[in-house]
Parts: structure tokens; C-alpha cells; sequence
């Protein structure tokens, strides 16, 4: 018979995992404590409109595709994707409107044209992304930062070496703002922090790794939608013979000694080989570790950004948007302040606008838009939303209004809210924060918490909230890392 494996949580993490563990012989059990698979990356659906309920950017999609050759199948009769060639239109208060062409050379020359930063200044910046990838994406995506073993070759020494050029001594928003001495640009390029839900002003240059993922490798849309990751993922752990246990949370995991035996989900206990852990690493130490101790450096870390999501069915079409939209706002940094510093909303916040409807007609009913709204907000800290909500509803709507010349409110025929207090109670995510921790100290991204513990034999970690990080491309790479430190099962 062979080893057993359990994964606590079945977000993209613990999907992948799955399929991962299943593919090495193990008998796979997910536990879940929703009654739906995808964590996050969820669906909502209400009067004829359908959302993708969280992340809304999908990049590096051979990720996926890798786990469908893992198991020996055609990952094109499970999952298929296009690559946008518009990535995202930003919208300024002074009246300046920028898309972000997928090809750098079309970007730059609109940027050139829009903004007078010359294209090579641009082109340069991009290169430098790029070359910040090349010199860290091997160690920081690919390998468990955590283990001697990891630092022992010519590559990483390389690394070491040129740590001086990959601006891991200055902020984003100082390295943005000396490559393209221009307001518009650096803004532009400082919300790049906001995909690990860290602040431009304090999180390190190195960062600058993010554009890379966009305009080099591509931003796609899955057909179907974002859910589709999670439907393909699923279907093909179910034909692995992964069992999935929706609606019963896991409520510890059960030890012997120095190593991991199983869980305990109310009043039942499985045994398992192996555990892998897709909730929140907090909360796992919290909720399901009684009287192990949380590793000191976990609870000092500052928690990352949460959401604020209005789900708007609009009642109308407006050609001069694209899938992603950002309307900035007119002080960014005051905007990173009142989130960080002041722990509440900013009373003009940057709104970002996604519709799936532009790509996937279904997503709404005819002649109509599916509104993803979102804006940054601070993780939960014991703030009174019931308060803060209204405001910001009023803010946003106040700022679209404007900006697209048009009553939004009025075109609004349906509406649901996600809050970092939901978010917290849909997806175990410790304060609601997206990301786990923010990478708003030098070396903050590169150090979170491992994908194994070294204490509890048998143990690991998967997920956004440990090492490499939150959205769906790092969340993958949390799989593939744990998966590096398991043995095959024995038969």
C-alpha cells in the first residue's frame, strides 16, 4: 500500500500540490473548509453575471501547463489561454490615458508620446527588469531559500555578486524615479509593489522583477475565465484519484514526537506520511499546532495589503476599457501612508477596474460589463468597516464618475462586497492580508517562512503566505519547492 499524503487547504497551492504528491505515488486527501475548491481564486455568480472573485492576473501559465505533464496529459484539453496584447490602460487624473502594449516597443513609444520620456529610457528600464529576473528568478522561484545546499553553485555566487546592481539597496519608487524622472512612469511603474501587496516607497528596488513577468513573458487570460485554474487543476487531481473533503476544516495536526502523524478534523483523525499545509502559515501555527511555537520572526513581520472588492453588474458598455484598468490616484504616496502607517483608506484611492466580459462574453448579459472593483486597503487591524466601507464606496464611485464622465452608480444593477474580514473568513488568511507578509524591508521577500519546518519531520508549506510569495505564479512555485523536499512514496 502506498504512502499517504494529506494537504490542508485546496487553494492553487494546495491543488497543485495535490497533483504533485499524486503523480509521486502518494494516496492524496485534500481537506477543505469551504465547500468549493480555489481559496481565492474563486467564482461569484449573480443575476446573469459571473466574476472571478480574486486574482485577476494570470502570468506565467506554463506553470499550469507543467503540472498536466507532470502527469502525462495534454494540457490543452484542459485548460487553454490567450496572450493579451494590451495588458492594462491607466487612467491619470490630469486627463493622461497609457495603455501597457504587451510588446515593449509599442509601450515605449506610447509612453514616449504620452509622457516625452524617450523610448530608449524606457526600453532601458525594462531591460534592467529583465536582467534583475535572469540573475534571481533560479534561486528565489526554484529553490527553498532555507537550505545550505541551495547557495552551493556558479549562479547563485553570481547573484551574490551582482546584489550591488539589483537596486536591493534602494527603494522601487527611488530606482523608478532616477531611471524615468517622470511622474507619470514612476507611478505607473511603483504599483508593481501592489502584486505582493508591499509600499513602492519602502520596499526594495529589487522588485523591479515584476515588470519582467508582463512585458517579456506575457499577461494572459485564461478562456472561460480566471476559475477555469481552478476547475483544470482540480479535474485533473480527481482523475489522479485525489479525495477531496470540502466543508470539514482541519482543526490540528496530529504529532508524534518529532514528526507529523495526521490531522484531526472535528471528532475524526486521518493518519498521514505527509502533510502539506496550504492555509496561512499564522493561522496554521495558531490554530492548528496547540503548544508548538510559532517561529519568532513570523509574528514580527508586517502583514501585507488587504482588498476592498465591489462585484458591479453595469448596466452599460464602455469601449475605452480594456480587461485590467487602473485609475491612479493624485498622491500615491500619502495613498501608502494612510494604508501602512495610519492602518484605514485613503480618501482618493487608486482604483483598479477588471472585466472579463471583455474577453469572455458569457461573464455578463448582453450589452452589459461584469465590474471587478478593487482598491488596496490596509490588512485588518481591529478598523470598523461598517464605517469605513460606505466612505470608500462613495470615493471610488466619486472617482470613476469623473474620470469616465459617466454616473457609474447609476449603471450599477447588482453589487457584493469582499472585505479583508471576509477574506479572512473565506480563506484563512491571518488579518485578512493578501499576501501573507509585505515585502516592505530589504530583504523581506527573499526570507519568508520556509516551505518545510525543521523541527516537525514531514511537515511543509505551501501557499502565498510562505516562501516565494502570494499570487498565482508564486503560489505554483510554493508547490513545485515543496514538492523538491518530499521523497517519492514508498510502495
Amino acid at each position: 500500500m502506498s504512502e499517504t499524503a494529506i494537504v490542508i487547504g485546496a487553494g492553487i497551492g494546495g491543488l497543485a500540490s495535490a497533483v504533485r504528491l499524486a503523480v509521486k505515488g502518494y494516496q492524496v486527501t485534500v481537506y477543505e473548509a469551504n465547500s468549493y475548491p480555489g481559496g481565492k481564486l474563486s467564482q461569484i455568480e449573480h443575476a446573469g453575471f459571473r466574476f472571478d472573485a480574486g486574482p485577476s492576473l494570470f502570468t506565467m501559465p506554463e506553470w499550469v501547463d507543467e503540472l498536466f505533464i507532470l502527469a502525462g496529459k495534454d494540457a490543452s484539453g484542459y485548460f487553454q489561454y490567450e496572450r493579451l496584447q494590451e495588458v492594462c490602460r491607466y487612467f491619470y487624473e490630469d486627463g493622461v490615458e497609457l495603455t501597457a502594449h504587451s510588446d515593449p516597443e509599442l509601450f515605449a513609444r506610447e509612453a514616449a508620446e504620452k509622457t516625452g520620456v524617450e523610448t530608449h529610457r524606457v526600453l532601458r528600464h525594462l531591460k534592467k527588469s529583465a536582467y534583475i529576473y535572469d540573475q534571481t528568478a533560479h534561486l528565489f522561484l526554484n529553490r527553498s531559500l532555507h537550505r545550505l545546499s541551495s547557495y552551493f553553485n556558479l549562479k547563485t555566487l553570481s547573484s551574490a555578486l551582482n546584489l550591488p546592481f539589483l537596486r536591493i539597496f534602494t527603494s522601487m519608487h527611488k530606482a523608478n524615479a532616477k531611471a524615468l524622472d517622470n511622474e507619470h512612469l514612476t507611478q505607473l511603474f511603483d504599483r508593481y509593489a501592489t502584486y505582493n501587496g508591499s509600499d513602492p516607497y519602502r520596499a526594495p528596488g529589487i522588485l523591479h522583477i515584476i515588470p519582467h513577468l508582463e512585458f517579456h513573458r506575457g499577461a494572459y487570460f485564461p478562456v472561460g475565465g480566471m476559475y477555469r485554474i481552478t476547475e483544470s487543476i482540480y479535474q485533473l487531481a480527481r482523475e489522479l484519484g485525489v479525495q477531496f473533503k470540502f466543508d470539514t476544516p482541519v482543526t490540528e495536526i496530529l504529532r508524534n514526537g518529532d514528526r507529523v502523524s495526521g490531522i484531526r478534523s472535528g471528532a475524526n483523525s486521518q493518519y498521514a506520511d505527509i502533510i502539506v499545509c496550504n492555509m496561512d502559515v499564522a493561522f496554521a501555527y495558531e490554530r492548528l499546532l496547540p503548544g508548538f511555537e510559532a517561529p519568532e520572526r513570523l509574528k514580527e513581520q508586517e502583514r501585507s495589503s488587504s482588498a476592498l472588492i465591489f462585484y458591479w453588474g453595469i448596466e452599460a458598455d464602455f469601449p475605452n476599457l480594456l480587461l485590467h484598468n487602473i485609475f491612479f490616484s493624485s498622491d500615491y504616496k500619502a495613498e501608502f501612508r494612510t494604508i501602512f502607517e495610519d492602518s484605514s483608506i485613503f480618501n482618493d484611492p487608486t482604483v483598479y477596474v477588471n472585466i472579463s466580459s471583455k474577453h469572455n462574453a458569457n461573464d455578463a448579459p448582453e450589452g452589459m460589463e461584469n465590474w471587478f472593483v478593487m482598491i488596496n486597503v490596509p490588512a485588518h487591524n481591529g478598523q470598523d468597516w461598517k464605517d469605513l466601507i460606505p466612505v470608500a464606496r462613495r470615493a471610488i464611485l466619486n472617482k470613476l464618475s469623473r474620470m469616465l464622465k459617466q454616473d457609474i452608480e447609476a449603471l450599477i444593477v447588482t453589487e457584493d462586497i469582499l472585505d479583508p474580514i471576509l477574506i479572512e473568513q473565506r480563506t484563512s488568511s491571518f488579518r485578512g492580508a493578501l499576501y501573507g507578509t509585505a515585502s516592505n524591508k530589504r530583504m523581506a521577500a527573499f526570507f519568508r517562512h520556509p516551505n518545510f519546518n525543521r523541527s516537525l519531520k514531514g511537515l511543509y508549506f505551501c501557499g502565498g503566505s510562505v516562501h516565494p510569495g502570494g499570487g498565482i505564479p508564486l503560489a505554483l512555485a510554493s508547490a513545485r519547492i515543496a514538492d523538491s523536499l518530499i521523497p517519492p512514496a514508498k510502495k
